[in-house]
């Protein structure tokens, strides 16, 4: 019988290559999508294990206000062992250098942000550009009409001007006449303060002689006030949406040696000071340490992807002389003093 030894090589090499689609089509089917690659498993380690960056942009870095929520902020950041940078204009009516300040850290790619914005409507769109590169916002001490927040961290600032209303109609009753001193036009924390007062006040019929804002500053409290004098001489209570432009204004009532009720907002150490001392009235108080402390534990929940809470409310309360001095305690331990 004669052997065809080129049809026997044919068949042969037929047969490997059966043999080779086989074993390849078998080790395909075995890699299953659920089993990433060595390459794809670094990469999603060494994503998890990035550090957490937290960037807090405040109004101004100017008051003690400013510095208590500084110290909240830092406390959280080294309890929840993240890094936390804590920013702020030098004054805060210099909104576009706080949108600078946002805008920075947005390219520095920080986890998430915290911000307290001096004009929630020119920090929305960069508070879109945040959202749009997957940086979560956490809105602290002043709100902003933006769905895409994570939560608002802060003070009931309508509640808590409801409340210095309620004080100085107690002290001066029907028919007394105030006077309220505002933070910057458009400010919303402190259009909020202004209208809790003044529904009040009207409520209980006292007298609102003017409304002039004092951009938060003591010196233009002072001069401000110094104004509302030579216009109003018989003004008898004055409502100050924060505590520094309080402080101006009672410098104005002391050298014109006058002796009106001012009432201040925030519980400043500088305010309670002057309360300890005998000149200014009442501040209401908030926590600014905790609006620091939960604004970035917010954060840092919203970066891990835990529920948060859209509205975290930390409260406002009346120091007056009669509780001053554990007020005072409570902020020279927040403050290492």
């Amino acid at each position: 019988m004669k052997v065809n030894f080129k049809k026997l090589l044919s068949i042969f090499i037929m047969v490997m290559l059966v043999l080779s689609v086989f074993t390849a089509c078998s080790t395909k089917s075995s890699q299953t999508p659920s089993q990433p690659s060595q390459e794809s498993k670094t990469s999603q380690t060494s994503e998890q294990s990035k550090p957490i960056k937290i960037a807090v942009i405040v109004k101004a870095l100017n008051s003690d206000y400013w510095k208590i929520v500084e110290a909240g902020a830092n406390a959280a950041g080294k309890d929840l062992g993240v890094e936390v940078t804590v920013l702020g204009p030098s004054a805060e009516t210099d909104v576009s250098g706080q949108l600078a300040l946002i805008e920075d850290q947005i390219t520095k790619k920080v986890s998430a942000l915290a911000v307290a914005p001096s004009q929630p409507p020119s920090a929305i769109p960069f508070f879109e550009k945040a959202k749009a590169a997957g940086i979560p916002v956490v809105l602290i001490d002043t709100d902003a009409n933006w769905d895409g927040k994570v939560s608002f961290v802060g003070t009931g600032n309508y509640n808590g001007g409801k409340l210095a209303g309620e004080f100085l109609a107690k002290e001066l009753g029907t028919g007394g006449k105030v006077v309220i001193i505002r933070g910057a036009m458009g400010d919303p924390t402190h259009d909020e303060r202004t209208n809790g007062a003044v529904d009040v006040l009207k409520e209980k019929g006292l007298k609102i002689l003017d409304i002039q804002p004092a951009n938060s500053e003591r010196g233009m409290g002072m001069s401000v006030m110094e104004n509302i004098l030579q216009a109003h001489p018989d003004v008898q209570g004055v409502f100050a949406t924060n505590d520094e432009m309080a402080l101006g204004a009672l410098r104005a009532i002391q050298a014109a040696n006058k002796k009106i009720i001012v009432v201040g907002f925030d519980g400043s150490p500088d305010a309670l000071k002057s309360i300890a001392a005998g000149e200014l009235t009442a501040s209401v108080a908030q926590s600014p340490y905790n609006i620091g402390y939960k604004g970035v534990e917010a954060a840092v929940k919203a970066v891990k992807g835990e529920p948060v809470e859209k509205r975290i409310d930390t409260g406002t309360y009346l120091i007056t002389k009669d509780n001053v001095k554990e007020e005072q305690q409570k902020l020279n331990k927040i403050l290492g003093k």
